[in-house]
């Protein structure tokens, strides 16, 4: 498969996240964010683990954890705490600086050396979010605000993590979702029982809204995220980030009737803007040509031939 085609499969991921809060409002029980987080992670990633029929393996046991963990036990909690204790879409604001983690870690992490336009990309990126979802509304609540950073710091840090790390040798990007789902799932499961109580009861539309958010919302899109990150840079898979903010706000215009203003707009196409120029490969620096002695010229592809088995490793 082409990148274009993995860009694209990848995108849907954020674009499928942008219909959670339409979903949320109009069809599952209010103020119980850490039931629907449970109810997102843990039946999906079951389903995936019985698909997959794959348990990891030695190490793998405390990686996938800690990934579970960092992007979807800790990073779900910490979304709807900030969702509910901001106005407007401050959360989504302040979420949106995902991309300046992501190119800090991978610079720590992977050794990717930050670029200017990278920045520049993450900064114009949350700009163009910030003109879509922000509405003046009250003060700033300093524990929604930690939340929204610590959240967006998680799910970048378990980006570049999922990067770093890999998969097992034989083993696929389904049965890797599904360890992080099924961790992930397990962590929140007793801090939901704690804090929010019993399970509600359910009816019709939330049985349907929930079978949404766990199938479609979550299993298949993160299986398509966590592919798209072993198959593109982690710069350029968090650059996707803003399709969810974005989509949120066309759901919002069509099928809730909320109007989108002029400078929405322009937000808009600023944002989406910075979604596609993350895409973009970097040109390697050119370098002055010389020729080479047949000495030189041998031990030049000696020691491209130890680099590219390093790579290929």
């Amino acid at each position: 498969m082409n990148r274009t085609a993995t860009v694209l499969l990848t995108a849907l991921a954020p674009v499928s996240w942008g219909t959670t809060y339409a979903v949320t409002t109009e069809f599952l029980p209010a103020d119980r964010p850490l039931f629907t987080g449970l109810m997102r992670a843990l039946p999906a990633g079951l389903v995936l683990l019985a698909l997959a029929r794959v348990l990891p393996r030695g190490i793998w046991w405390g990686k996938a954890t800690v990934l579970g963990a960092l992007n979807i036990g800790a990073f779900f909690p910490l979304l709807f705490l900030s969702a509910y204790r901001l106005p407007g879409g401050m959360a989504a604001v302040v979420g949106s600086v995902g991309p300046l983690f992501v190119v800090g870690l991978s610079a720590v992490l992977l050794g990717q050396r930050p670029t200017t336009r990278s920045v520049l990309t993450g900064v114009v990126a949350a700009f163009g979010v910030s003109l879509v979802v922000l509405k003046a509304a009250g003060a700033l609540d300093p524990v929604g605000v930690l939340a929204a950073l610590a959240s967006a710091a998680s799910m970048s840090t378990g980006t570049v993590l999922t990067k770093r790390w890999g998969r097992p040798e034989g083993v696929g990007p389904l049965a890797l979702t599904a360890w992080q789902l099924t961790a992930g799932g397990l962590l929140i499961a007793p801090l939901a029982f704690l804090v929010e109580g019993a399970p509600p009861a359910l009816d019709g539309r939330a049985i349907g809204g929930y079978l949404y958010l766990a199938l479609a919302n979550t299993a298949v899109a993160y299986w398509l995220w966590f592919r798209g990150i072993g198959r593109l840079t982690a710069t350029q898979v968090t650059f996707l980030g803003p399709l969810s903010p974005l989509t949120a706000a066309v759901v919002g215009w069509a099928a809730l009737g909320q109007a989108l203003t002029p400078l929405q707009l322009a937000g808009m196409a600023l944002a989406f803007g910075a979604t596609v120029a993350g895409q973009l490969r970097q040109r390697p620096p050119a370098t002055p040509a010389r020729s080479f002695s047949f000495t030189e010229k041998n031990a030049r592809k000696d020691s491209m031939d130890v680099t590219g088995v390093a790579l290929r490793r």
